[in-house]
């Protein structure tokens, strides 16, 4: 049985003009989901950031929504669709620590989106050889070490090269979708949509009522950033879908990396500028990868610790964190044990120069051999 707080986290999102992060300010303002559909005009326009037109839209559209999300939870149910909220335990933690990720998102398969190693994969609709070439490559040499989880968007070109490699080789592979879960696009990508769905996932924020919409394509781009420790951008022109995703894994303070090209190659001028603007770190093989990621053998890992008894209640946490993990990055550090990134940074800093943990690329941080 699907809890009946479901719906109203499916519905505040349908009001018009409430986004994901207007969202989740009116659930916590109003001390939860079902709280928005019952308080009152003069609580919800003392809200910071909710301005008249908004307070308008949320008191006229609420109940509409609400019967649209009791609607969706129909074809939720008879689709065997999996839902996941942004306050529950089982949401993605990569995601989460995004402001705007979206408040509930649905899935069809079976896919771990806490996977240690998640990557997005993304480029140009009009892929050259060169590029699904590279993209083919890169994703069977990972496949023999690393086995990572691979994110992409299903679209035409280096999106659903991406997909199929991962398939070929035995990963799981998630494609991130800007329609409901009721209709694939493009359409002749419906075969490869099934097989992902049995070996990965199909996901998208988008219901199954949702008006067809290329700006879409757009929003769903910080699903695909979000998911994963970093987005590798194969070939891209000067504009397109695949820079707006690196742009949102950038302000996610996530990796972002990519192939260079020859200068004027129209199909990868767009990588060439998020080199040239360190916007992106280049790579052309798979150890480029390994090193910016950080991502270490088992014998590279720490086999013993120094003494900690000068450290205090806060840097112990930190300590006793990176003993469970491992290594593990800057955001989801400051996410786990609650720490603001301010802090942190300065905390991590002052460990560092103690000799305790060593920083690492790809924004991680690991305990220190001795």
């Amino acid at each position: 049985m699907l809890s009946e707080l479901l719906k109203y986290y499916i519905a505040i999102e349908l009001i018009p003009n409430v986004g994901s992060i207007t969202a989740k300010k009116l659930i916590a303002c109003c001390g939860g989901a079902d709280a928005v559909f019952l308080e009152k005009k003069s609580t919800i326009s003392k809200i910071t950031g909710i301005g008249n037109i908004l307070v308008e839209s949320v008191l006229a559209k609420r109940d509409e929504a609400l019967k649209m999300a009791e609607a969706e939870i129909d074809f939720i149910e008879k689709n065997r669709i999996k839902t996941f909220v942004y306050t529950e335990k089982d949401y993605p933690k990569r995601l989460q620590i995004c402001d705007d990720s979206p408040v509930v998102f649905f899935s069809k398969g079976d896919v771990d989106f806490n996977n240690k190693k998640i990557l997005s994969i993304v480029g140009t609709r009009k892929a050259t050889d060169y590029g699904t070439e590279l993209c083919k490559k890169i994703i069977a040499d990972m496949a023999v070490t690393h086995k990572p989880v691979i994110v992409s968007g299903l679209a035409y070109g280096i999106d659903v090269c991406a997909h199929k490699a991962a398939l070929h080789n035995g990963l799981k592979t998630i494609a991130v979708m800007g329609t409901g879960l009721n209709i694939i696009y493009p359409f002749n990508h419906k075969n490869i949509a099934n097989q992902i769905s049995k070996q990965g996932a199909l996901i998208t924020d988008f219901t199954s009522q949702s008006v067809f919409d290329r700006t879409n394509f757009l929003r769903r781009n910080r699903i695909i950033a979000g998911l994963a420790d970093a987005t590798i951008v194969v070939e891209s022109g000067i504009k397109g879908g695949a820079l707006v995703t690196a742009e949102i894994a950038g302000s996610y303070n996530r990796d972002v990396l990519t192939f260079p090209a020859r200068v004027g190659d129209e199909y990868s001028a767009g990588c060439n500028r998020l080199i040239k603007t360190n916007k992106a770190a280049m790579i052309e093989n798979i150890n480029d990868i390994e090193y910016i990621l950080g991502w270490m053998s088992k014998d590279d890992k720490p086999k013993q610790l120094p003494l900690f008894d000068t450290l205090n209640e806060k840097e112990m946490q930190i300590i006793n964190h990176l003993k469970k993990t491992d290594t593990d990055t800057i955001d989801n550090i400051s996410h786990e044990i609650k720490i603001p990134m301010s802090q942190l940074s300065a905390m991590l800093l002052s460990l560092e120069f103690g000799g305790y943990i060593k920083s690492l690329p790809g924004k991680s941080y690991s305990l220190k051999k001795i």
